[in-house]
């Protein structure tokens, strides 16, 4: 069984983090994630027009326009998401909005990027719409958990590659990751690294910290090398970064995300294998055997062109080969509202189109488990949950 989120709301079930599976959700937009009927009442505070203002309306327009072939048009349909982010009650209703729709996704835990200086144009600071956001997490964690689920949900923070904040969003995540180190180290539980003051699974991250660092935007013609003071900074302080490469770009992009930035996971990674079929190459090898993980989203890839030398559809799509070829895959929807998906609707499309089994469904789920920006012990407590061996 597979629950499908809806362009208005998601259908709640009764396992996993409220829904049927327990997964984990690695890429995912918070401005791509809206749902259709909160960015209609949210433009109409904000005097925004908008294409169309029935929900089901504008849901099929981010849809349409999302399908082009092009990451660049792919990309224009955030200008209606961020119009109507830019205060702070609305950047909380999302991320609220956000984690219930996750739960009904049955994720158990997720990694939500977006970038602070796209939604400061209202007179937010960084800080303040950071907060926004962690405030809305923390209260659909809570509501998760008070309906008897289990939900872990932490920020990654983007500068935009194009433009030239990167060092001050990076010191944002160093500041951010550090004042949530000093809350853990002067809690009760601070004795012991086996378990946090936010939950009682061990190493459970607080909800909605902030835990790493990514590059988004166009990636062609503005590589991560080009933001080396921030990646330096962040190296310096030990935060994980994870940086979209391989995705409108090719096998150089992916290595200079590997070399300048040190990525630890990379944004879709599509293009890894389009010369090198047989993951061969140095990059290739590199990236399997030290377990550096792909963030794929096939639905994404599908419409913005990303795995077009392989074909157009699912069944052709390069995850399935980068699983047979031992990669660390992970699978995430990317943008929910532009592509109409979740995890568990992308996995069910890998399922019925591209021949994967129950074996392969639940490696992809181990390696987000292993992947995931917290501490060892929580991953470990994943592994066991989305695996099953934890019954």
């Amino acid at each position: 069984m597979t629950t499908r989120t809806t362009p208005e709301a998601p259908d709640r079930t009764t396992d996993g983090g409220l829904g049927p599976h327990r997964r984990i959700c690695l890429h995912d937009h918070l401005d791509g994630a809206l749902r259709p009927a909160t960015i209609i009442d949210l433009a109409a505070g904000f005097g925004h027009e908008l294409p169309a203002t029935d929900p089901a309306a504008l849901g099929r327009w981010f849809r349409d326009s999302a399908n082009s072939g092009s990451l660049e048009r792919y990309l224009e349909t955030f200008t209606h998401t961020v119009a109507v982010t830019q205060t702070a009650d609305a950047l909380r209703r999302v991320a609220r909005e956000y984690v219930a729709d996750c739960a009904a996704d049955g994720i158990v835990h997720a990694e939500v990027r977006w970038a602070p200086e796209q939604h400061v144009a209202g007179g937010l600071t960084l800080d303040a719409a950071v907060d926004a956001v962690q405030a809305g997490l923390a209260e659909g964690v809570a509501e998760v958990k008070a309906a008897g689920g289990h939900l872990s949900v932490v920020q990654i923070l983007c500068a935009m590659r194009h433009l030239d904040r990167s060092l001050e969003i990076a010191e944002l995540v160093v500041r951010r990751v550090r004042a949530a180190a000093s809350d853990h180290a002067g809690s009760d539980h601070a004795a012991s690294d086996t378990t946090t003051s936010h939950g009682g699974v061990p190493g459970e991250p607080a909800p909605g910290s902030v835990v790493a660092f990514d590059l988004a935007g166009p990636e062609r013609g503005f590589p991560a090398s080009g933001h080396q003071s921030a990646l330096d900074l962040l190296a310096e302080n030990f935060i994980p970064v994870t940086l979209h490469a391989g995705e409108a770009d090719g096998a150089e992009s992916m290595a200079d995300a590997l070399t300048a930035g040190r990525a630890l996971r990379l944004g879709h990674g599509v293009r890894l294998l389009n010369e090198d079929p047989d993951a061969r190459s140095p990059l290739s090898r590199w990236i399997r055997d030290r377990r550096i993980a792909l963030e794929v989203c096939p639905c994404s890839n599908l419409q913005t062109g990303a795995s077009a030398v392989w074909g157009d559809d699912i069944a052709h799509h390069p995850a399935t080969r980068f699983l047979r070829h031992g990669f660390a895959v992970t699978i995430s929807p990317d943008n929910r509202l532009m592509s109409d998906t979740s995890v568990g609707n992308e996995l069910e499309l890998l399922r019925e189109q591209a021949g994967w089994d129950e074996a392969d469904l639940v490696a992809v789920q181990r390696n987000a488990a292993r992947a995931a920006f917290v501490p060892r012990a929580y991953q470990e407590w994943l592994e066991r949950h989305v695996t099953g061996e934890d019954a």
